[in-house]
């Protein structure tokens, strides 16, 4: 445990961070897995709604600096990739 005050602010703050981390991770993963159901689906119009809602949340998280920039580009890319091959 903790001796210094400065050092159970710490333990504190670790704790608020890791459960909002963990909050944003499960909504990344929950938002990617439905472009990909609709893809799987073959549901062009589902896929492309569910890649616009990744691509305004995947930023504003990248504005947050909870992603980076490139990482969330490049999801979004890849995602974008895979909802063009439905129409193919």
């Amino acid at each position: 445990m903790a001796n210094h005050k400065s050092a159970e602010k710490r333990a504190r703050q670790t704790i608020v961070r890791t459960e909002r981390n963990r909050f944003y991770k499960t909504r990344i993963k929950n938002l990617t897995k439905a472009v990909r159901v609709a893809v799987e689906a073959g549901d062009k119009e589902a896929a492309a709604a569910a890649l616009k809602d990744v691509n305004k949340n995947l930023h504003a998280y990248a504005g947050k600096g909870i992603l980076k920039k490139n990482t969330a580009a490049r999801r979004v890319s890849r995602l974008s990739k895979l909802v063009n091959t439905v129409a193919a």
